[in-house]
């Protein structure tokens, strides 16, 4: 098992663990990287990734790319970024070079805008956010990091928000539907507007939604970014 000094080490380790669960040799890696447009992780690219071979000075001679990550994710058949935080380990991770490796879910967490990082400190034993403003004259810096990941927050919420509308809507379609499967259908596409409204505030564009969901929430008055909510397109 490599020292995880690294993220690149942790890949590696994550690399091999994956090629050998599918039944694949590096050069059949190697072929599936080329034909994914990463002709530079060759078999020997490979060897030095995996077996974390060091230079001279001590230093590890292959590091992985960002680029590669998602090359290595795709062909190896598994989410690019568990290669780098695998979940089904209790193992500390390593993040930054300034940061004490932390725990898969935590560094997990933070690299998809679901937690601040708590790399400060340590303070009573315990890292923290960190406080300071950016720059002289900036915003702080959990400030601004929140600013910047809450767009990743609305995704999700609005696939799960269109799906509880989808649910409603075939409920209310239905020959024997009531009064109260109508009133629901328009509780969940009004849920479904905030969030669509949200996205359009944050610079976003909104995934395009039924022309007649569309049509009922404007004519509810549901829509404050109308104009930013286009149908989906249709079959003729």
């Amino acid at each position: 098992m490599h020292s995880h000094d690294r993220p690149s080490d942790v890949i590696a380790e994550q690399v091999r663990r994956h090629r050998t669960r599918l039944g694949l040799n590096r050069e059949q890696l190697a072929e599936r990287c080329a034909e994914l447009g990463a002709p530079e992780l060759t078999y020997s690219a490979l060897v030095d990734i995996e077996n974390g071979r060091k230079t001279k000075e001590g230093k590890r001679r292959r590091h992985v790319t960002v680029d590669e990550l998602l090359v290595l994710g795709l062909a190896l058949a598994v989410p690019p970024l568990l290669l780098a935080c695998p979940l089904d380990t209790a193992q500390p991770v390593p993040s930054v070079p300034a940061a004490e490796p932390q725990a898969p879910y935590t560094l997990w967490k933070w690299a998809t805008g679901q937690e601040a990082p708590a790399i400060a400190g340590p303070i009573d034993g315990r890292h923290h956010v960190d406080p300071r403003p950016i720059g002289d004259n900036g915003p702080r810096w959990a400030t601004a990091w929140a600013a910047a990941a809450y767009p990743a927050s609305l995704h999700p919420e609005f696939e799960k928000r269109r799906e509880a509308a989808h649910r409603a809507y075939l409920r209310m379609e239905r020959a024997d539907a009531d009064k109260d499967a109508q009133t629901d259908y328009f509780q969940r596409l009004d849920d479904l507007a905030g969030v669509a409204d949200d996205m359009a505030r944050s610079g976003l564009p909104v995934p395009r939604l039924r022309e007649d969901w569309i049509e009922d929430m404007r004519g509810l008055g549901m829509l404050d970014a109308s104009s930013m909510i286009t149908p989906e397109e249709t079959n003729a």
